[in-house]
């Protein structure tokens, strides 16, 4: 999985009702014309990381071998600063991204979790002047309740094993660490959940909910 919120501050409340008063946000399907976008926003914080010394993504991001089957399996989302809109012909990248989907990776998730229980999120990244605005926990929230919504038990994801301040994060967030799978192969394996819940998220409008609805 491996998601990168950005969050390097704590969040204040006043700094992201002044970003999103200024920037409305909406989450959305990507489709096939985010491709770019969405490699960009990840590639941005992949070279990010690399810079702080963690080599959690490979550096230059993914590959659009990675990224096009989340979108067309529809699972990855994006958040939009809004006001692209005005311009359409601008290129504008995505304020964030965030995959959710019912995927168990196998070398992570044993039978003995009950994998079909849970909801799992990939690829969450926030974009770099965003971080520290709080989207992360607020897509996160979201993708709880989302997990709530489909009858599942939890909201899961894994990270990555030499990653602690990211650990720590997730922990704050009510995540509870499940085990760490030490696979040499793997970067990530630090395995965390946490209940799926009915939350209100109000930090964006999310377009995604008539397709519930009418699901």
């Amino acid at each position: 999985m491996q998601s990168i919120t950005g969050t390097t501050a704590p969040f204040s409340t006043s700094s992201f009702a002044s970003a999103t008063l200024l920037h409305p946000l909406a989450l959305r399907r990507a489709d096939r014309s985010d491709l770019q976008g969405v490699l960009t926003l990840l590639a941005d914080t992949a070279e990010w990381l690399h810079s702080k010394g963690v080599s959690q993504w490979p550096r230059g991001g993914f590959g659009p071998e990675r990224i096009e089957p989340l979108i067309e399996e529809r699972v990855l989302y994006l958040l939009d600063d809004e006001l692209r809109y005005l311009d359409p012909d601008e290129d504008v990248p995505p304020v964030a991204t965030i995959a959710l989907d019912d995927h168990a990776d196998p070398e992570f998730w044993t039978p003995a979790d009950d994998p079909g229980a849970a909801l799992y999120v990939h690829k969450l990244a926030v974009a770099r002047p965003w971080a520290g605005t709080g989207l992360g926990d607020a897509l996160l929230d979201w993708a709880g309740a989302t997990a709530w919504a489909s009858g599942r038990r939890w909201l899961r994801l894994d990270c990555a094993k030499r990653n602690p301040g990211l650990q720590d994060y997730y922990r704050r967030r009510g995540f509870h660490h499940v085990r760490t799978a030490d696979l040499p192969h793997r970067a990530s394996g630090a395995l965390f959940q946490r209940p799926a819940e009915d939350t209100l998220v109000t930090a964006f409008r999310d377009l995604t909910l008539p397709e519930l609805i009418g699901a």
